[in-house]
């Protein structure tokens, strides 16, 4: 059974949060498996020491229960992405400075995280972009609820195409 959202606090991972956060990664791996979602975050994506670097990077926040539990991750970036300097199919809706969302997670134990991570983001920013794959349905179908734009594809480092979404609040 599913807790309520409204028990979970949004902190900056530290360090010492990464072995909480890393087997979250594998549960929504799992998650996007059986979503018809197999291939976004194969091959271990993301890895411990790139996860570490964002930590370091002060990029990556955890949902908290009331024990102080990790139970979801996301890594939010003000600034300039170099993925997103070439879009097909399409257009950005500003060239205004941004913020993005990445790596979006959860143990599953909560309902509602992604409503819930949105809704942090848009008291960070008020120009937000997001990527997802093109079989992630679930998070696109979220991104839309939100009032999220597709804006054309982009290119990750792999070289594998993204969506790309954008929301000007």
């Amino acid at each position: 059974m599913m807790n309520s959202r409204e028990e979970l606090a949004i902190c900056k991972a530290e360090l010492y949060d990464l072995d909480s956060v890393m087997p979250i990664f594998d549960c929504a791996r799992q998650f996007m498996i059986q979503t018809g979602n197999p291939t976004q975050w194969a091959d271990g994506y993301p890895e411990r020491s790139f996860m570490e670097n964002e930590i370091a990077a002060g990029h990556c926040y955890v949902f908290v229960d009331d024990l102080g539990k990790p139970v979801a991750t996301f890594c939010y970036i003000e600034g300039d992405d170099p993925t997103y300097h070439v879009i097909e199919g399409g257009k950005w809706l500003n060239d205004a400075p941004y913020a993005v969302l990445h790596r979006l997670a959860s143990d599953g134990s909560h309902s509602g995280i992604a409503d819930l991570c949105l809704n942090w983001c848009f008291t960070q920013t008020s120009n937000l972009r997001v990527d997802t794959h093109q079989d992630n349905k679930v998070l696109q179908h979220i991104l839309l609820k939100h009032g999220f734009k597709y804006c054309g594809i982009i290119y990750v480092r792999n070289h594998s195409p993204r969506l790309a979404y954008q929301i000007i609040l």
